[in-house]
């Protein structure tokens, strides 16, 4: 009991000191915290928080597994952040690869976002019918077949940005885009403790920043990072993550050119950096949607601001203390939350996901043995940009009892 006493103090003062900054006000709450103190935190969703949420249609005509997207709820989260980046004059680029749909990202734009982030050509290809005017592609480019893709994306917005994220990969790019005669702005990646891309140091990046500067086809336009490594930072000590990572570039900036632009990207931090001096735009993507990483992990989002769900069917009970769903990692993908769940139950039982198949879902957990064969159940997933990855289409359920079925124009663009 002390040691949970300790842990809420130190999430509260964490909870206390994002608020007097406002930049998460309505984000974060109480009650979450004390969700995550405890011992087995995603059992214990909170069950009031859950029988409050606003009411749903039934779903017991509903063909599973599939996709369900709660309107106001996601419009809500959009707005919520691009007010956030507003408030502070901060531009908002979120990320499409969580959502991949060309109706969300019209409400991205809609809501004030700058431009869109892609992960690839094939991303930014889909997303051109929302009337996008700025991509940046956030991936290493070193094909030359990728060109004249390229080019033709170029022809189609006001400003196509893509990424350098090592020297031998900018001169890659340069021959790329030499073959299709094209000269595009470029971010240059500093790695600021995921260790996947960028460069791994300061004078690493300056260096970086010199090749650039001799390619005739790439314009250096700033400077950007992921800190994916922050949804493995305890959340009372996420806010000093977010200060190393922006030092970190603001110290490379300063030392290549103080008028780079400098762009993050997390929604773990980005809520956060966007009320920082010397941030210019952040790239967030979950936070559309939310999932268990950000209501549960690292705790940036309210259990009740979660939009999207994946419906699924009780298909079988074959034992005790176990019952199967009709989805499995084909649905869920195989991301897991650290303690090894891959969903939980929205309406606050105290079951969970704790192992996949391709087609089946095993369900454990305290109120596991009450569930029926047949019954429909709505869960939210460890992790969800990979789960839209997985489906064609959603069903878009909005307040007014209208339901919409929206087409996931870039699921499974991977090239």
């Amino acid at each position: 009991m002390d040691l949970q006493r300790r842990l809420r103090d130190a999430r509260l003062h964490h909870l206390k000191n994002f608020l007097d900054g406002n930049p998460l006000q309505n984000i974060v709450s109480v009650d979450v915290y004390d969700r995550i103190t405890q011992p087995v935190c995603l059992f214990k969703t909170n069950r009031k928080m859950a029988m409050e949420s606003r009411t749903v249609p039934d779903f017991s005509s509903y063909l599973t597994p599939c996709i369900l997207i709660e309107h106001e709820k996601m419009q809500a989260n959009i707005d919520r952040m691009q007010q956030v980046c507003d408030r502070h004059h901060v531009e908002l680029r979120p990320h499409i690869k969580t959502h991949k749909m060309v109706a969300v990202a019209k409400r991205q734009l809609q809501a004030g976002a700058a431009g869109l982030t892609c992960a690839k050509i094939g991303e930014a290809e889909a997303m051109l019918p929302s009337g996008v005017e700025s991509i940046f592609i956030a991936n290493s480019i070193v094909d030359p077949l990728q060109g004249p893709r390229l080019k033709a994306i170029a022809g189609q917005v006001r400003e196509l940005i893509l990424a350098c994220t090592s020297e031998g990969q900018a001169v890659a790019l340069e021959q790329v885009l030499a073959g299709v005669g094209l000269k595009l702005p470029v971010m240059l990646a500093l790695d600021t403790g995921l260790c996947r891309e960028g460069a791994r140091s300061i004078e690493a990046g300056v260096q970086l920043a010199k090749v650039i500067h001799r390619l005739p086809h790439l314009e250096l336009h700033g400077i950007y990072t992921h800190e994916g490594h922050s949804y493995g930072v305890a959340s009372e000590k996420i806010s000093e993550c977010a200060r190393d990572v922006l030092n970190r570039l603001l110290v490379l900036k300063k030392r290549i050119d103080p008028g780079l632009r400098v762009w993050p990207g997390c929604s773990v931090t980005a809520a956060i950096m966007a009320t920082m001096p010397g941030v210019d735009a952040v790239r967030p993507g979950a936070y559309v949607f939310g999932d268990l990483s950000l209501t549960h992990r690292v705790v940036t989002m309210e259990w009740a601001q979660v939009a999207l769900t994946v419906l699924a069917t009780v298909v079988d009970k074959p034992e005790p203390g176990m019952a199967l769903i009709d989805a499995g990692s084909k649905v869920f993908s195989s991301d897991k939350t650290p303690n090894g769940q891959s969903a939980c139950s929205l309406d606050g039982r105290r079951i969970a996901v704790t192992n996949l198949s391709e087609e089946h879902g095993f369900i454990t957990g305290e109120d596991v043995d009450e569930l029926k064969i047949g019954q429909k159940l709505r869960f939210v997933g460890a992790h969800v940009c990979p789960v839209l990855n997985l489906t064609d289409e959603v069903h878009v359920i909005h307040e007014d009892g209208r339901v919409d079925c929206w087409p996931v124009e870039a699921r499974g663009r991977v090239r």
